[in-house]
């Protein structure tokens, strides 16, 4: 199956739940490090997979505002996930 045939509804949900699992992922070292400063090397490979995820969801979110038989609402909403998703990927970024 290709990303093409793939519905709008699911790439937006798949999107959402991609981006808040790479947000999960790259919090947890952050906190961990906060609580427990020596854990630190060796649950950083999560702040990896974190960005990783999100830069995954921000492509597929891309994909779907760069269709062109998209509804409305289906564009709006992908519009704000691509700006949440680049506000935590420069936040995870500069931290």
């Amino acid at each position: 199956m290709k990303w093409v045939d793939i519905s709008d509804e699911k790439i937006l949900s798949r999107t959402f739940y991609l981006g808040i699992l790479g947000i999960i992922c790259a919090v947890i070292p952050l906190m961990a490090l906060y609580y427990d400063p020596g854990i630190s090397s060796r649950i950083n490979l999560l702040t990896g997979v974190g960005i990783g995820a999100q830069l995954l969801s921000l492509s597929m979110a891309v994909l779907l505002v760069r269709r062109r038989k998209v509804a409305k609402e289906h564009n709006e909403k992908a519009k704000r996930m691509i700006l949440v998703l680049a506000v935590s990927l420069l936040f995870f970024f500069l931290v």
